[in-house]
């Protein structure tokens, strides 16, 4: 089962989230059918997703990623909440480029480095509220903690890992994310890089069934650990008939006549999960009522 701890070093001078997020990911895979390095690219997207979002406040508090590099993947759009829920989809599922020569899918060469990753908090307000950074190297990981620095003005390691296997299923997924508090020490902080440096791949980590509390105890192995709290994660879409109709309201009354006119029903897809919505017969009479 997948699930997402919060944790942090005795001494209060950093603290971890980590996620394990191998069921998760399959789960998009599925939805989207992605090809392996859209697997490796969705997948990390939504393994950021899970943590950040842990980090708000409140139930109803929604985070989005959207980034787009200007390359053949196209846009990945990742929702999450502080509730260990997320959905997102990739522009482009099929893309798939040769492997790098190290072996690793090639994630930065699908996502690209000409574009931005933004990052969105709704917290209920009239507006979302964030910001934007460039790409440093479309390899996700690497690109948000650029975002946290240059936007935020926090220090971040960010470590985001997908296996997938032969027959494309995702063998493992998961990732952490570690920021120094305000008045880490500079031994510490020396011990907490020196910690990072020795990591192996974040993908062998989670390779396994280890538990996540037991891998964050290995990685910062010098650091005392303490778990604050610990949630279940899932991939999840919340949309639905209701949402798909106010979408197809807003297209304006004379738009919806023409498409009523010229094929008597009209089929809705969710970018998220691709559930289709079928509205003809009386659901269309109804929807249209509801314009007059």
């Amino acid at each position: 089962m997948d699930y997402m701890i919060r944790a942090i070093d005795k001494k209060k001078t950093f603290r971890i989230f980590m996620v394990k997020s191998t069921d998760t990911v399959e789960e998009a895979r599925l939805h989207h059918n992605t090809s392996p390095t859209a697997s490796a690219a969705l997948g990390r997207t939504l393994t950021a997703g899970l943590m950040m979002g842990y980090m708000l406040k409140n139930e109803k508090d929604r985070l989005t990623i959207n980034i787009n590099g200007g390359g053949p993947i196209g846009t990945l759009l990742v929702v999450s909440d502080n509730q260990g829920h997320v959905k997102g989809y990739v522009e482009n599922p099929d893309v798939n480029l040769n492997l790098k020569e190290n072996g690793k899918l090639n994630v930065g060469g699908a996502v690209g480095t000409n574009g931005k990753i933004t990052v969105l908090t709704d917290i209920g307000m009239k507006e979302p509220y964030g910001g934007s950074t460039d790409l440093t190297t479309g390899e996700i990981g690497e690109d948000i903690a650029s975002y946290y620095w240059i936007s935020e003005q926090q220090q971040s390691a960010v470590a985001l890992g997908v296996l997938v296997d032969v027959d494309y299923h995702i063998k493992s997924a998961g990732g952490f994310i570690v920021q120094p508090l305000p008045f880490i020490e500079e031994e510490d902080l020396t011990k907490l890089e020196n910690a990072l440096g020795k990591m192996k791949s974040v993908s062998d980590y989670f390779d396994n069934d280890d538990d996540v509390e037991d891998i964050a105890r290995k990685i910062f192995s010098d650091f005392e650990i303490e778990i604050t709290d610990k949630i279940p994660v899932s991939f999840k879409c919340d949309c639905s008939e209701e949402r798909m109709a106010s979408a197809l309201l807003s297209l304006g009354k004379e738009e919806l006549k023409d498409i009523i006119e010229e094929d008597q029903k009209i089929e809705t897809v969710c970018h998220f999960c691709n559930k289709k919505y079928l509205f003809e017969g009386e659901k269309l009479v109804n929807l249209f009522e509801n314009l007059k």
